[in-house]
């Protein structure tokens, strides 16, 4: 059993968007001592390199390495009260606080990949190993890591189409028969159901930023943020603390 267990939700970090939010989150960690943090995928934006605004005049001036540093220094300042606590822990001979870090790569963080397939010139040129990632256990995009029966991805998506599920999160649960957790999608939703004598639950959390994006309009940004802890993790169950930011 996992007794807490942090859900880092999408941060979509880019240049110029705040970042206190995180450094609170990087305070609480310290104060809440999870055993198991877990960053759900796209805490790097990676703007430069979405095709969607591509040689829009809004597109021009972005720059890959302008990406990849915002979202290093701003996992700099989530990790660096643990840091701190685990050199003082260390000097006084203490026994050393150590949450396990599971980092599950997001679409976001897939651009580097999918660019560089689509300009083979460019193959190493992009410096995805410049994300800042050394302290966590990486998971690859779309791969599954499952903890505590607990089944976790950036998202799930149908194989017949490759296209991720969408809709209610009943449905979803309907689809994949066990217990995920989620993010990709703006917002927060939850379901349980029972199967048999046990509970499978579905959890979606997929923003944990302040800023709003252009995109979504001016009446699209109204989606719930924050960050989940799930407690006491065994044989695909698990009690959900949403907070909110």
């Amino acid at each position: 059993m996992i007794k807490k267990l942090l859900l880092v939700p999408d941060a979509q970090v880019k240049p110029g968007v705040p970042t206190d939010h995180i450094r609170r989150l990087g305070q609480e960690i310290v104060e809440e001592l999870p055993d198991v943090i877990y960053n759900i995928g796209d805490w790097f934006d990676m703007p430069s390199l979405s095709s969607y605004d591509k040689g829009s005049a809004k597109a021009e001036g972005r720059r890959v390495i302008e990406d990849i540093e915002a979202g290093n220094l701003a996992m700099k300042l989530l990790l660096k009260p643990l840091k701190d606590l685990q050199s003082k822990q260390r000097a006084s001979g203490k026994k050393i606080y150590k949450p396990k870090l599971y980092f599950s790569m997001g679409n976001h963080e897939d651009r580097i990949r999918r660019y560089e397939n689509s300009h083979p010139e460019l193959q190493g040129a992009l410096a995805a190993d410049r994300l800042d990632l050394n302290d966590w256990e990486v998971i690859p995009f779309l791969q599954v890591k499952e903890i505590e029966g607990v089944h976790f991805s950036h998202y799930f998506y149908n194989p017949n189409t490759g296209r991720p599920y969408s809709g209610t999160m009943e449905f979803r649960l309907g689809k994949l028969k066990r217990s995920f957790v989620q993010g990709h999608e703006q917002g927060l939703k939850y379901a349980t159901e029972a199967v048999g004598d046990n509970r499978i639950h579905g959890l979606m959390a997929g923003s944990f930023y302040t800023h709003d994006e252009d995109y979504k309009g001016p009446q699209g940004n109204n989606h719930w943020r924050g960050h989940c802890y799930l407690h006491n993790v065994s044989n695909g169950s698990f009690d959900i603390d949403v907070r909110s930011l």
